[in-house]
């Protein structure tokens, strides 16, 4: 055996175990916080946490269904206000246009998928707060939709230019035009994808709390309606971290875990939902 293969396989060698011990280091500390979480979190939750409204200080048990159900408003509202936006983009950009607004549109997507989210929540501030002069449900969700369109616009411009041209060939080939081609061949042919990007953005946005403070705000009873302010899971955990009472930091902790089993789930969901999509267009 040669000095050069010798040093090559070494290399290789060396190299695949440099990549399996940075892997397993991933993957630790997302273990470990995880296990932190249901470790502090885990001895909290119960029944009485996703049904009761939190209790006053000093009096045990409590819940936080108020900001569970606010979380899940904001997030529907946050659908509403950046999924079609960021569908109709991505649409516009695989299919239609020349050079210079596509390229603008891009660019536009990628700075606002770069802007701090508190500069987001100031822009909502400004623009709905401020004129409507009182914090609401619906400010929350249109600073979170602002931020679910950049995430959407991209998956849903590389999805649909992964659709194979021959099924747009074969659509033309039988009289449909474009937007009809568009809406009954190009999207059902890449439904799972946009589908995917589109509860990986929500699931991006359900952590934010800086847009929160600056809209949604908070409240410690049902928000009915969408007029008024509303608790979500991000803020109450940042109050009750920062706050000065031992029960908020255990609750704190519990509805960490709550929010990030939320993210999780949503992510094992989207995996399983791609993954079968792989497989049925594999056959």
């Amino acid at each position: 055996m040669s000095v050069r293969l010798i040093w090559r396989k070494s290399l290789n060698a060396f190299m695949l175990s440099l990549t399996g011990l940075c892997a397993l280091l991933t993957v630790s500390a997302l273990f470990f916080i995880l296990g932190y979480l249901v470790w502090n979190g885990g001895k909290d939750l119960s029944w009485n946490f996703f049904t009761h409204l939190p209790a006053p200080v000093g009096e045990p048990g409590g819940g936080m269904a108020n900001a569970i159900l606010g979380t899940l408003k904001l997030l529907l509202l946050a659908a509403l206000v950046g999924v079609p936006i960021g569908l109709l983009g991505g649409v516009y950009l695989a299919e239609f246009g020349g050079r210079t607004m596509p390229f603008l549109v891009r660019y536009t997507a990628d700075l606002l998928n770069g802007v701090p989210s508190i500069v987001i929540g100031i822009f909502a501030y400004a623009l709905v707060v401020i004129p409507m002069h009182h914090f609401s449900t619906l400010a929350g969700g249109f600073a979170l939709g602002i931020m679910v369109i950049p995430t959407v616009l991209r998956n849903t411009e590389s999805f649909l230019r992964d659709v194979p041209p021959a099924l747009r060939e074969g659509s033309f080939a039988l009289g449909a035009n474009k937007w009809k081609m568009i809406a009954t061949v190009v999207l059902p042919a890449a439904s799972r994808g946009i589908l995917t990007g589109v509860l990986l953005a929500l699931a991006r946005v359900a952590g934010e709390t800086a847009p929160l403070l600056f809209t949604a705000f908070g409240n410690r009873y049902w928000s009915p309606g969408w007029n008024q302010p509303t608790s979500s899971l991000p803020v109450v955990i940042y109050t009750y971290a920062t706050g000065p009472y031992e029960d908020w930091h255990q609750q704190a902790w519990a509805a960490g875990l709550v929010l990030l089993g939320l993210v999780l789930l949503t992510n094992i969901t989207v995996r399983a939902f791609l993954s079968r999509g792989s497989s049925y267009e594999r056959i």
